[in-house]
């Protein structure tokens, strides 16, 4: 008996080994640089910590509590010691199972000891007893690594919902100053129309125009009035979606710098493509859910072959608690399968195609990556010279509408040229002002589709701490 029990012990660790494939990276080709970039940096914007990207005290301080506070990223932080656990869970497949037992009866005929029939009588056995399942093809191995897989994919889960957080709270900011700016004009442009309105209201009572100028000066008032309560509401539900994100009831949200006044990065480097499978969090969870569906094939494999697996036990028993005798035994024991109407096989296929679909899940991602930061890159570009084009022709219709004025008092121009200016002036000025808003946000989704903010000491010693 006792070798037989060294024969598995030592079988388990000479032939011992894990079944299935080891993890290799799928080979997916990096282009040299971003499409429509015409040099390549070795520095990035995603470098930075993100409150080195954004200067306004009053954002950094909105964001700064929402990191604090945001409840999905509450949700997150608890999923990762929740698959923390689970891989604990798994670890401990690897060790020896120890339990106990014990139990005290009285009673008639319980158990045969010799003792006359009819005679009452008491029994306390207590047993401990070991099991340990040797793991010989590595199934216990894989299943680990799969757990450790998911654990690792739940952190970078985490700083996917943190970038997000983060460039969702900047969008929100830059638009909700945007919203203000559109009111600012919109207020401005209801007393340049109001004072139209009244001039030609004057002239008409005077005799010197036709009601026609003072009805068409009436509706276009009312249409520019029109918009300053729409714009409020937008302010206002703006503002509830920044305390959304807050972790927080709807409250009105302080303002910080104007849109203009905000830090514009004077050239925005993108970085290496290669350096982005490494930084974007939601490519490094991809890869680490392909690594625990690589490792599940592993698993899956396992089953085939027969299970390995050394018991023992050790306990005492008592007929009138004072007398104790003890026992024990050890042995070994295998079990395999013979047939289980292609269960095994199924599911050994079943884990195979599960990878398959993560591994194309993963090519995605690196692609949608690749597509994110070109398009950003090109949008970020080109916005520079749609804003120079629209400041040019707001200045324009700034001058058109002081001279059409002037000229109408002088009867130099009709009614119709000075509506024509001021109703241009208004949509040119909002689009400017947006304009000067997508500058702002185009860096925030560049910082995200970079996957920026991860390379910052700061946050390199908080991923050390959770591994």
């Amino acid at each position: 008996m006792k070798k037989n029990l060294a024969c598995i012990v030592i079988f388990s660790f000479i032939f011992g080994c894990a079944v299935g494939p080891d993890y290799e990276r799928p080979q997916i080709k990096t282009p040299a640089k971003y499409r429509g970039v015409s040099t390549q940096d070795n520095n990035s914007l995603a470098d930075l910590p993100w409150w080195d990207v954004f200067k306004d005290p009053t954002l950094k301080s909105l964001i700064d509590e929402g990191l604090k506070s945001n409840l999905d990223l509450k949700i997150a932080t608890a999923r990762i010691e929740q698959m923390r656990e689970m891989a604990r869970i798994k670890r401990g497949d690897y060790y020896p199972q120890i339990n106990y037992s014990a139990v005290d009866n009285y009673g008639r005929n319980i158990l045969s000891y010799g003792l006359p029939d009819g005679k009452n009588s008491n029994m306390a056995l207590g047993n401990v007893g070991v099991q340990w399942e040797l793991d010989v093809w590595g199934k216990i191995r894989r299943a680990s690594e799969s757990a450790r897989a998911q654990y690792f994919a739940s952190i970078e889960a985490q700083k996917e919902i943190t970038l997000l957080l983060i460039t969702e709270i900047a969008t929100a900011y830059f638009e909700l100053r945007e919203l203000d700016n559109e009111l600012e004009i919109a207020k401005r442009t209801v007393d340049s129309f109001e004072g139209t309105y009244d001039l030609f209201t004057k002239r008409y009572k005077g005799g010197a125009s036709s009601l026609l100028e003072s009805s068409r000066a009436g509706a276009a008032l009312a249409q520019v009035a029109s918009s300053v309560p729409s714009l409020e509401s937008r302010i206002f539900e703006k503002e509830n979606q920044i305390s959304y994100l807050l972790g927080r009831g709807p409250l009105a949200i302080p303002r910080g710098q104007t849109l203009g006044d905000q830090y514009l990065m004077p050239q925005v480097p993108a970085g290496l493509p290669s350096a982005l499978l490494e930084r974007r969090p939601d490519i490094r969870k991809a890869e680490q859910l392909l690594v625990s569906a690589n490792a599940d094939i592993g698993v899956a494999k396992a089953n085939f072959f027969p299970q390995f697996s050394l018991t023992g036990i050790f306990g005492s028993s008592s007929s009138d608690l004072k007398t104790f005798s003890n026992s024990w035994a050890a042995g070994g024991g295998i079990t395999g399968p013979l047939f289980s109407g292609g269960k095994i096989s199924g599911n050994y296929q079943a884990s195979k195609q599960a990878y398959e679909q993560v591994k194309v899940q993963y090519e995605k991602a690196v692609i949608n990556a690749f597509r994110e930061v070109s398009n950003t890159l090109t949008y970020q570009q080109k916005l520079t010279g749609i804003r120079t084009e629209q400041a040019k022709a707001v200045d324009f219709l700034r001058t058109a509408t002081k001279l059409s004025m002037d000229r109408y008092k002088k009867g130099l121009a009709s009614y119709v040229d000075v509506l024509d200016a001021q109703q241009q002036l208004f949509p040119a000025e909002n689009e400017l002002v947006r304009t000067d808003r997508d500058r702002l946000l185009a860096v925030v989704q560049l910082f995200k589709a970079l996957g920026g903010g991860w390379n910052n000491p700061q946050q390199k010693t908080n991923d050390d701490k959770k591994e």
